[in-house]
């Protein structure tokens, strides 16, 4: 997770690794992805994405990783 925080809010938010366990998986993150990357940006919370359960889980982890790492909250 890359984060990019200005005045202690984020202002971007990119997943830097998604899950790989084969094309169902790929397509998954492909569509999720990018609306958690948004939720992030608007929130700094993430709901789980329908459909992407496990990569909606994994992204909230590293995003407060991320959180945790950059003092925000």
């Amino acid at each position: 997770m890359s984060l990019t925080v200005s005045g202690g809010k984020i202002t971007g938010a990119q997943a830097v690794k998604t899950p790989n366990s084969g094309p169902q998986s790929d397509q998954i993150a492909k569509d999720s992805i990018p609306k958690l990357n948004r939720q992030a940006v608007a929130a700094a919370k993430v709901d789980t994405v329908s459909g992407a359960t496990y990569t909606s889980e994994g992204y909230a982890k590293s995003l407060q990783s991320a959180l945790d790492k950059a003092g925000a909250r």
